[in-house]
């Protein structure tokens, strides 16, 4: 049987992401078709904003859903998994919703060899890409002990030890290559309003961020309170991809995912 005040908290919601305006009753009830009388649906509306799930501006107002309910709806529709995403449909998106996407390869590298270049450069061969960096014996026999090891691995020790240059080099290539923003003004936006300190905002634009999570969904333990994150682990072009989706409660993230993702 239909729970009656679940199915017409549901019906607000979307109704309210579509349109981002008070709805009333005989607005709901032409909207969906509702069988269930105006009064009906009023008497409802009172009992869900008694229980905090709808707020009213006014008494001849319609309702809009509390910051509680979309976190609550989001929690329900958002728990799927996420397989080949269209690249191209999520650059559209982000930007036609508001939406801030921060992508960051999981494909792991790992250290193959070490050239010697004329006891003058070493070239660092990794699984997917070289780096080159300026010659040292110590360097050279530092490094020939990390073949084989994970670049996640060679670049914290890199930064413990005070290999700057190593350290340095690896990671620009790491953020130029393994990581992307999409739509980053509208988190530019999003942080100037709400005044990030300046770490948090780098921990963003640089990806750092992405590490410290897993899959789910983020309210405001990190965001504001009108805001949410989601993260799935997805393929993008052929490679495993973190990807973190910002944006206020209020967006249609179901119609986002939908989109997104490949059949």
């Amino acid at each position: 049987m239909v729970n009656k005040k679940e199915f017409l908290l549901e019906s607000i919601i979307k109704a309210y992401i579509e349109h981002l305006e008070p709805i009333g009753s005989t607005q709901l009830k032409t909207m969906y078709d509702i069988t269930y009388s105006p009064a009906t649906i009023r008497g409802y509306f009172k009992k869900l904003g008694d229980e905090g799930y709808l707020a009213q501006e006014h008494v001849s107002s319609g309702r809009t859903p509390t910051t509680e309910a979309l976190k609550q709806y989001w929690i329900s529709k958002l728990n799927f998994k996420i397989g080949g995403v269209n690249l191209k449909a999520l650059e559209y998106l982000t930007s036609k919703i508001g939406l801030t996407v921060f992508a960051k390869n999981q494909t792991t590298d790992t250290l193959q060899n070490i050239i010697n270049v004329e006891g003058k450069y070493m070239l660092l061969e990794f699984t997917t890409f070289p780096v080159t960096i300026k010659y040292s014996d110590a360097l050279y026999r530092f490094l020939s002990d990390m073949i084989g090891f994970e670049i996640s691995h060679i670049i914290n020790i890199s930064k413990q030890v005070g290999a700057v240059e190593i350290y340095e080099k690896v990671n620009r290539v790491l953020q130029s290559r393994d990581f992307n923003i999409y739509n980053v003004k509208e988190f530019l936006r999003l942080a100037l309003n709400y005044n990030f300190a300046d770490h948090d905002i780098n921990n963003f634009l640089t990806g750092r961020i992405l590490d410290q999570f897993k899959e789910g969904l983020y309210f405001d333990e990190l965001l504001p309170p009108e805001y949410m994150g989601a993260c799935y682990n997805c393929m993008i072009d052929g490679n495993e991809t973190k990807i973190f989706v910002v944006g206020e409660l209020s967006k249609d993230y179901e119609y986002f995912f939908n989109k997104i993702t490949l059949v």
